[in-house]
């Protein structure tokens, strides 16, 4: 791909105190042509579980006849993951023109330095799915939020649907200082178009945050729906759910799309179609596992748990796969969980692997008996090394690179070639 730095370049440029500007991103799309009204969208936001929310929301519609692009960060492999079309890659060759048109048309924008804040990559790809589904005709599109709600792109396209994932303490201190005041910001997302908004059960404190501020986005329009995970006869059945903490994201991701049908007018597909559609859907880095090239027996699950919960959970399954494990990579910068997940993993053998973003801190106290290596030292030889049995966990910068390492498929996250 040689278009990537439209993308990144002012981000890449920010002076420090500077913040990304919605307004721009929303002058980006007028002179793109880009009605941010012509499609209807469903919009994931949340603390984690966005991305699974996002895929299963994407099969689900994709079951019912409609024709989806996805579009989700951070990528796995490649950038061109980003943007999806019916749960499929797009290729080079059209990530490359989408960055071309949005490289021209920033270009004819006022400077950086006097609309005062820069266009944020997680937005831009926001933008390249927006553009690819008019270049497809798709029917809706999916798209997750970046960390944000109310300042993020995805409140200027505007959901018609919104699902919102469990609202946890990620992001302290930058969305809000408590775990309602980031409740409360997600939720904001809603807007004039918003039609309804689909929930996972949430603590007591969160929704009456969450029911305020859609109140106030959505003039009292909306009220949230819940859709809990067990409560028997929910979709997807239990054996078609993800493992592990993505469990709920399945759940969450299907209720949100058929109420997406719903409020389209358009019918739910059958049970059967629904099944056989879900039943394809793949996860990569969710408890994904992948036999390690060159090794006649090594094999690595590979997650993207960053708190205790997650890597607890992360341990169950690859337990319950393989009856143990022999080694733990992890890669978990300092602002993640990572007291809990030193407790969860008590005495394994574990091996921390350190990133050269230059936004990312490693410097936190680790026990002494855990190995450290750098990311770019990571290969299928290195992992063959560790044992038969490894488990890679952390940050998607991070399982994103196992995934190169272990050239797992990441292109395509769900099949409809039988509808």
């Amino acid at each position: 791909m040689r278009f990537l730095d439209p993308f990144f370049c002012e981000w890449a440029d920010r002076r420090p105190g500077q913040t990304r500007s919605l307004d721009r991103a929303a002058a980006l799309m007028r002179a793109l042509d880009l009605d941010p009204d012509a499609l209807p969208v469903l919009g994931v936001v949340g603390s984690k579980g966005k991305g699974s929310t996002a895929t299963y929301a994407a099969a689900a519609l994709g079951a019912a006849g409609l024709r989806t692009v996805l579009a989700t960060g951070p990528s796995f492999r490649s950038y061109r993951e980003r943007v999806r079309v019916d749960g499929t890659s797009v290729t080079d060759e059209e990530m490359d023109a989408l960055g071309e048109r949005i490289d021209r048309a920033r270009r004819r924008l006022p400077s950086v330095r006097e609309t005062g804040g820069h266009l944020a990559p997680s937005g831009l790809f926001l933008i390249a799915g927006l553009l690819r589904a008019h270049d497809v005709g798709a029917d809706v599109c999916v798209l997750e939020a970046g960390a944000g709600g109310h300042r993020d792109e995805l409140r200027l396209i505007g959901p018609d649907v919104v699902a919102m994932s469990t609202v946890f303490g990620e992001h302290l201190g930058v969305l809000g200082d408590t775990i309602p005041e980031i409740a409360r910001e997600k939720a904001r997302v809603a807007g004039p178009r918003t039609r309804a908004l689909v929930t996972l059960p949430q603590t007591a404190e969160v929704s009456e945050a969450m029911a305020e501020a859609l109140a106030q986005a959505t003039d009292g329009r909306v009220v949230a729906e819940t859709v809990d995970p067990a409560v028997p006869g929910t979709e997807p059945p239990p054996e078609l759910r993800p493992p592990g903490l993505s469990t709920a994201s399945g759940v969450l991701g299907t209720a949100a799309a058929l109420r997406a049908l719903d409020v389209l007018g358009r019918p739910r597909p059958s049970a059967e179609r629904l099944h056989e559609v879900l039943a394809t859907v793949r996860l990569p880095a969710r408890l994904s596992r992948h036999p390690v090239p060159g090794s006649p027996s090594a094999e690595v699950v590979v997650d993207s748990a960053i708190n205790g919960a997650g890597v607890a959970a992360a341990l169950e399954h690859a337990r319950g796969l393989w009856g143990g494990v022999d080694h733990v990579l992890l890669c978990l910068p300092d602002h993640k969980d990572v007291s809990g997940v030193v407790e969860s993993l008590g005495g394994l053998p574990v091996t921390t692997v350190v990133l050269p973003e230059a936004h990312l801190r490693f410097e936190r106290t680790l026990p002494g008996h855990w190995g450290t290596m750098a990311a770019e030292d990571l290969s299928p030889a290195v992992l063959a090394g560790l044992g038969r049995r490894v488990l890679a966990l952390g940050t998607v910068y991070f399982t994103g690179r196992v995934l190169e390492a272990v050239r797992a498929p990441t292109d395509r996250l769900f099949e409809l070639a039988n509808g």
